[in-house]
């Protein structure tokens, strides 16, 4: 069976990072590694993260992506599975990540929605709706293929060795999951999975203005990659390596 890497980025958020540790030392399927990456906390999340089983590094560049890829190059597990420090895996998250990649080989990503379990019932909704709901959508119809969810993914360790060199790792304001999605080959397949969720807090869209700063990123995400990332070139290339590989895909009749 393959060995699983959790990775946390973490800033200041000792007292959710203990729940989320709580909630991995009771998984079905005991996570192999957990890495929680320091991204500069002044709080107890350093020792939080030691007192909960989890190897701690230091990332002193601000954001997620410097934090969480800091956190993959790490990573020894044959998985790298990732969480927030407010997320709120249940615990069959990690059995589940598992046996989704022992039955189906050629998937090279995995992910699933978070649901929110904090907030006004509005601010939940209006999240789960338009920002969970609607970032799926969307981005589909633009990668041409599913987006990645940052909070809930699990990508195999040869998908980081490839991708880490690409992408746009040292960035603060931009979205590290939907960068790590549009750098992907087309032969790197991604699999959605609405059965695969964990909770997530709806603290950063208790206000319009963190709301927007999340569309900006989304925006200036897309807009740096274009036009050579664009949807009808995303799916030309696709349908050109489907053509090529046409033999070798699931299913194929020899």
């Amino acid at each position: 069976m393959p060995s699983i890497t959790v990775v946390i980025p973490a800033l200041d958020d000792a007292e959710m990072l203990a729940r989320c540790l709580s909630d991995l030392a009771v998984q079905l399927r005991p996570a192999d590694e957990i890495i929680v990456v320091d991204n500069g906390s002044s709080d107890d999340t350093a020792a939080v993260a030691r007192a909960g089983g989890a190897r701690v590094l230091d990332e002193p560049v601000r954001g997620i992506w410097p934090a969480a890829s800091t956190g993959y190059d790490a990573a020894t597990g044959d998985i790298i599975a990732r969480l927030d420090a407010d997320s709120r895996p249940s615990s069959d998250w990690l059995l589940h990540i598992e046996a989704e990649f022992v039955d189906s080989p050629e998937i090279s990503v995995l992910t699933g929605p978070g649901i929110f379990y904090d907030g006004s019932t509005l601010i939940a909704g209006l999240g789960q709706m338009l920002y969970i709901g609607g970032y799926f959508w969307s981005m589909e119809i633009w990668l041409g293929h599913p987006a990645i969810f940052g909070s809930n993914f699990a990508m195999r360790r040869d998908v980081w060795q490839r991708m880490r060199g690409r992408v746009h790792r040292g960035l603060r304001e931009i979205h590290d999951d939907l960068d790590l999605a549009i750098h992907l080959d087309p032969d790197q397949i991604v699999r959605y999975d609405e059965n695969l969720t964990v909770g997530i807090s709806a603290r950063p869209f208790s206000t319009w203005r963190g709301f927007g700063r999340r569309l900006g990123w989304a925006y200036t995400t897309l807009r740096m990659h274009l036009p050579e990332e664009s949807p009808w070139r995303r799916r030309a290339a696709r349908r050109r390596w489907e053509e090529e590989h046409a033999g070798d895909l699931p299913g194929a009749v020899a």
